[in-house]
């Protein structure tokens, strides 16, 4: 049985399988499998060749035909190819027929995002996210190759240290998923808490989603004028960003930078990156970036909506924004347009089109805001800080009463300001002149 060790030694050759089944539109297994190969270059394999499989139902064995998979088994064997990775998930049982019947390392979708998780994480929460991931899939595979343990475990007749064995590494899998469970509740334990301080001075927040390698780092660096890592491929970004956004009107903003979705993410990598998308579950409204130039970003946009939808976080308004609208043909940006009438499009590279971003992200706050005429008296200028710190002051005049204002704050801050509210604004009378 092929070592998935063997896979990471190095740069190895890749031989792709998609699949094309009935219940999905034309193409899409073509477009899909040019997305898997992206990911593939991303872990540095040489894809040396794609195969396209019209399947008409599945197996339990192979998830293809049996004649099918042995023409895929010859042909990778001629090809002396590393690694056959599929497009599909396949399960346990099915993974191992296949490297018992290619005698190569075999993969799926699953597995290769997981590999590129792992090398674009870089921080303590990205790292215990991708670790608990990898071993939640390899969990039921552990009669394959153990990379994890740095071991290889025999299957059934084949060999091996035998059932007794396998149930010792089945139990320090559950341990150390036990334990990375326990570190993540920490770490949502301590984000819960940076969040509590934030909110101390309500400050409305946003969450930039979107496919992955749509731009929506640049887009944050662009807006705010930060320095937020991003760089032309898939997953660059694993770990939540928050950056300040100064607004028109004396009000901040709460922008926060999140992993990129994909298609066919895993469920249980949704599940595993829960403590890294709780900032789009929180957030008072989204910033979904699209990229224009993508052939394909009505489907990338159905996919963010999918995964909203998993999260729960369908609930709140959802500001689109295409990006690269620079580059971007005018019958591109006329048909997305169409179809997308109340989105916005912008450049991050250029600055196009962020002057009309940023006042919609201004009235989207102020519409979530309180706005009221207070009058505080000149013994409260404390207030009158406040107020500025936390709201945004329309209009101000100072009178013999006090200082005359017409606001806008959260609701949260009501009772900071209530007793000062004026149903009318009182007549003005003009201070005396000390001259």
């Amino acid at each position: 049985m092929a070592s998935k060790s063997d896979v990471k030694a190095g740069p190895k050759r890749a031989l792709l399988v998609g699949v094309q089944t009935p219940d999905m539109p034309p193409g899409e297994a073509d477009e899909l499998l040019l997305e898997l190969q992206e990911l593939v270059e991303n872990l540095h394999f040489e894809v040396v060749d794609c195969i396209l499989v019209n399947l008409k139902r599945s197996t339990p064995a192979f998830y293809t035909g049996q004649g099918k998979a042995e023409e895929i088994a010859n042909f990778a064997k001629e090809a002396q190819v590393d690694v056959i990775v599929f497009d599909s998930a396949l399960s346990p049982a099915q993974q191992r027929n296949w490297e018992k019947l290619a005698e190569k390392a075999v993969i799926d979708r699953q597995e290769v995002i997981l590999e590129v998780f792992a090398d674009r994480a870089h921080t303590r929460e990205a790292g215990l996210q991708v670790a608990l991931a990898r071993l939640e899939y390899s969990l039921p595979r552990l009669t394959r190759a153990w990379t994890h343990l740095s071991r290889q475990r025999g299957s059934g007749s084949m060999g091996g240290e035998g059932e007794t064995q396998l149930e010792q590494d089945r139990r320090v899998v559950r341990a150390r998923i036990s334990h990375l469970k326990e570190e993540l509740a920490s770490v949502v334990k301590q984000r819960d808490v940076q969040r509590r301080k934030r909110q101390r001075v309500p400050v409305p927040t946003a969450a930039i989603v979107g496919y992955t390698n749509a731009g929506k780092s640049s887009l944050l660096n662009a807006m705010t004028g930060s320095s937020v890592f991003a760089e032309d491929k898939l997953f660059a970004t694993l770990d939540p960003t928050t950056r300040q956004l100064e607004l028109p009107g004396n009000s901040k903003l709460l922008v926060t930078d999140t992993v990129g979705f994909i298609r066919n993410l895993p469920h249980d990598l949704v599940e595993s990156f829960k403590a890294t998308l709780e900032e789009v579950v929180v957030a008072d409204f989204l910033i979904h970036v699209l990229d224009l130039t993508s052939p394909h970003w009505e489907k990338h946009h159905a996919t963010t909506l999918s995964v909203l939808n998993e999260l729960n976080a369908l609930d709140r308004p959802i500001l689109n924004v295409f990006n690269k609208a620079d580059i971007a043909s005018g019958l591109d940006i006329a048909e997305a347009r169409k179809i997308v009438p109340d989105a916005l499009f912008v450049s991050a590279k250029t600055g196009k089109g962020l002057d009309e971003l940023i006042k919609r992200c201004s009235e989207l706050c102020a519409g979530s805001d309180l706005q009221h005429t207070l009058l505080i008296p000149h013994s409260r200028y404390d207030l009158v800080a406040r107020l500025r710190r936390v709201g945004s002051v329309l209009e101000e005049e100072h009178t013999e009463e006090g200082v005359l204002m017409e606001t806008r704050f959260p609701p949260a801050q009501l009772g900071y300001f209530q007793n000062f509210i004026v149903a009318d604004k009182p007549k003005k009378k003009a201070k005396k002149s000390n001259k």
